[in-house]
This record gives C-alpha cells, sequence and structure tokens, in this order.
C-alpha cells in the first residue's frame, strides 16, 4: 500500500487487525526487518493490526531530495501515522535507527503510544559519542562461511556474531535486502549532516510509564548496550535485558531468547 505524504509515496504493508503496532526498522534497512522477526511471534495472533512502513528512502518508500535530517524524517512517521492510524493509541516497535525515531515520536506523541519495544536501539547518533564494545564473533561454522563470496563474508563478519546458515539466510533476507535498494544517495546526506535530532532523544520531558521492553546486544558494536541504560530510570514500567552473544541483529542471533521476551512485553497489554 502506498501513503502519499508531501511528495513521497511511502510504502506500507498492514496485516491483521485489532490494537495497532507501528514498526520501525533501522536505517538503510527496510520493513523486511520488522516483519522477519515480528511475524513469527504475531501470525497467529488476531489482536494485532500490525503496521510495517519502510521509512523515507528505504525499501521501496520515495525519499525527497528536500529531506535533510532525522527531525524531517521524524515529522514525516508523524503524518503518516495521523492519516493511518488517527485518534487511535498504540504500540510501537523500533530497531536501531527506528528506535531513534521512536524516541522521537516519545517527545511529540507519548500520550498515544500505548506500549514500547526497542530492538538494539540508537540512542546516541553520532558513532563518535556511543559507548561501544569491541566487535567479535562468538560462533562460527566455518563450513558454512567458507562457502561465502569475499564480500558476503565480509558483511557478514562486520555485523553478526553468530554465523551459521540460519543466520546468515536472515541476515540476507533481513538486512542486506534493504541496503541494496535503499537510496544510498540520501541516506548518506543525512548521516554526515543531519542524523542527529535538534533535541536529545534521551531527555524525555517525562516519563514514560506504560511497558515497555528493551532489547540490547552484549556484543553490539554498532549502537552498543551502556548508552540505553542511561535511560532506565525514565522508564518506570520497562524491562531491560542485556542478551550475551548477541550483536546488532540479537532478533535471530538470540531467536529463542528474543521471542519469548517480545511475548512477554505484549502479554502486557
Amino acid at each position: 500500500m502506498i501513503c502519499n505524504i508531501k511528495d513521497l509515496n511511502l510504502n506500507y504493508e498492514i496485516i491483521g487487525d485489532g490494537m495497532p503496532i507501528l514498526m520501525l526498522h533501522g536505517f538503510f534497512a527496510d520493513s523486511n526487518l520488522m516483519s522477519g522477526c515480528m511475524e513469527p511471534i504475531l501470525i497467529d495472533n488476531k489482536n494485532y493490526k500490525r503496521i510495517y512502513l519502510d521509512l523515507p528512502g528505504m525499501g521501496e518508500s520515495i525519499g525527497g531530495k528536500w529531506i535533510k535530517n532525522s527531525d524531517e524524517i521524524l515529522d514525516i512517521v508523524l503524518e503518516f501515522i495521523e492519516k493511518i492510524i488517527p485518534n487511535e493509541e498504540f504500540l510501537l516497535v523500533g530497531e536501531s535507527y527506528g528506535g531513534y525515531i521512536s524516541l522521537g515520536l516519545l517527545h511529540k506523541i507519548a500520550s498515544k503510544v500505548k506500549g514500547l519495544l526497542l530492538i538494539c536501539p540508537c540512542v546516541i547518533a553520532p558513532m563518535e559519542k556511543r559507548n561501544l564494545p569491541e566487535h567479535v564473533v562468538l560462533e562460527c561454522d566455518k563450513d558454512f562461511t567458507s562457502k561465502l563470496s569475499e564480500r558476503d563474508l565480509h558483511k557478514f563478519n562486520e555485523r553478526v556474531v553468530v554465523q551459521n546458515s540460519k543466520t546468515w539466510q536472515r541476515f540476507e533476507n533481513e538486512v542486506l535486502y534493504g541496503v541494496k535498494i535503499c537510496d544510498r544517495e540520501l541516506l548518506k546526506n543525512i548521516k554526515e549532516n543531519g542524523y542527529e535530532f535538534s533535541f536529545d532523544a534521551r531527555n524525555l520531558k517525562e516519563k514514560f510509564i506504560k511497558p515497555t521492553t528493551m532489547l540490547v546486544g552484549r556484543q553490539d558494536a554498532i549502537v552498543g548496550y551502556k548508552d540505553a541504560f542511561e535511560m532506565l530510570d525514565d522508564f518506570p514500567r520497562a524491562t531491560f535485558a542485556v542478551i550475551d552473544k548477541s550483536g546488532h541483529n540479537l532478533q535471530f542471533e538470540q531467536e529463542e531468547i528474543f521471542n519469548i521476551m517480545v511475548k512477554d512485553w505484549l502479554a502486557k497489554f
């Protein structure tokens, strides 16, 4: 489906009926990142209307050249919400950059958000300001990885802590697919010149008192885990979990734990 905002055609998909859940993916990726981990949990649940949005310039959503920064991305998402689920409360799920946009939404429309799930969220935009562990590979099926091309192996090694055929398949389908089709020029410009909000995303105006789950990877060398924990006091109803043997893709590096934690969050509504 297409939602027109300004001169943009935003691609989105709605699955199911019931309480709306807005899913926001990471930078360079697309909505496959979210549907890949959330649909196996929700596919048999008839209580939720899942809304998978491709952010501007990502997936099949067109990115206008006028978009210069994350503030404008946030404004576009706000307009999308008003068009697709006006006057409705909703659950919010954000991964990586989608988590950053989710924090921005709490600054703008926290009263409409019934609950929050953050997966490896970006909470500090500038890479040089993040508190990051060194990247490590903790599990590797060398018989499998030896069959990958040099280019694919390099990408796999850069991003994935648990390396086997299953994690590769999901990395390829849910991460790399979006990276291949995004508007790289637009996103590079945002990343270099306007990635950070004009306000401090971590400094919420009020404590968010609704059920929250934040999942971070102990070996996540992209956004880290320590910065997220500095926000703990702003979420009185939060479950914060640092998951070992997982990096920036904990949803499929530790799939069983991820599924349990998401189901626990959903059971609160």
